[in-house]
């Protein structure tokens, strides 16, 4: 479905130093940098994955997701999408796509979100019985009624990013691009957004290119994640292969009648020590939990035990730090 084979783009950005003469030199002669964007980025996405795609800032994630839409054209290499080339096929391409960027809007600032869904059906020229059904589907899945004919400057964020979801998905597209979805979003519209997300592309076997931040939105919805990092792929695979390789501890937060004295196991180290709680960080790649209780055990009277593994931005903290961005 999506393909793309050494893609790259290199932008050249001006400089110059401050001060006035510096900015009179530049009238006469320009100096720039060259900075390579993306050099040489391959990869196929299927029908129905829902894929993470994830690097720090600069790392090229925004220009890929603009080149796969039709919006950059590459220096070089091939891209292939539902048999277009995006930048060459882009009338008819982009009726195949939806693009949320969390920073932007698709709609009219000072006119009800719902006259600027009617725009958009002429946009995209949606048969009206269609559109009728979309719209009454997405106004319902993502609780749209009580603000859709609230001008888009009047609403919340959480609102306004619902209705940008909406937006990208009246026409029913194959593929959809999310850029930071949930940016700013509260916890119960990120959850409202997620399920929504999950559910649409049970239903309809869309394909999601998702890029975020956010690494709980990586794991609540994705099963495969690719990292860019300086204009590479860095990693293409599973969520559980990325936790398997740098989820090397666990947090035990154990609970136990009154001790005074801290007790140390091997291959843990205490976090926090009190008479009647304690935290350790164990290395499971050098002792497994059971170890750790029975040595526990053998020197307390446990009450309660809770082991929790790392938080997902710790993980993929790790798998940036190995590839050196």
């Amino acid at each position: 479905m999506i393909t793309l084979a050494n893609i790259s783009k290199t932008f050249n950005v001006a400089r110059r130093a401050k001060g006035a003469g510096a900015a009179f030199k530049s009238l006469f002669r320009r100096e720039y940098n060259y900075i390579k964007a993306l050099d040489g980025i391959s990869f196929h996405i299927g029908e129905g994955e829902i894929v993470g795609y994830i690097g720090p800032n600069g790392a090229g994630k925004s220009t890929s997701i603009k080149v796969m839409s039709g919006i950059l054209v590459p220096d070089g290499g091939e891209c292939e999408i539902l048999g277009y080339t995006p930048w060459k096929d882009r009338r008819k391409f982009v009726g195949n796509i939806g693009v949320v960027f969390g920073q932007r809007t698709q709609l009219w600032w000072d006119v009800p979100i719902a006259d600027s869904f009617d725009l958009l059906r002429d946009i995209y020229a949606i048969p009206a019985d269609a559109y009728k059904r979309s719209l009454d589907m997405l106004a319902d899945a993502l609780d749209l009624g009580a603000f859709i004919n609230t001008p888009l400057r009047q609403v919340s964020l959480g609102q306004r990013m619902r209705a940008e979801i909406a937006a990208s998905l009246l026409h029913n597209p194959k593929i959809l691009f999310l850029d930071e979805p949930t940016i700013g979003l509260d916890a119960v519209s990120k959850l409202a957004v997620r399920q929504f997300i999950k559910t649409i592309n049970a239903e309809r076997k869309l394909t999601v290119i998702l890029t975020t931040h956010d690494m709980n939105d990586i794991e609540a919805l994705t099963n495969r994640v690719i990292l860019i990092g300086k204009g590479r792929i860095l990693h293409d695979g599973s969520m559980a292969k990325i936790k398997h390789k740098f989820d090397s501890y666990r947090t035990l937060t154990v609970t136990f009648a009154p001790h005074d004295a801290p007790v140390h196991i091997a291959n843990a180290d205490i976090i926090s020590w009190g008479c009647e709680r304690a935290v350790y960080r164990l290395d499971i790649s050098r002792t497994n939990i059971s170890a750790a209780l029975a040595s526990l055990g053998s020197e307390l009277n446990i009450l309660d035990m809770i082991s929790e593994s790392p938080p997902v931005e710790e993980i993929i903290a790790g798998l940036y730090k190995e590839h050196g961005i």
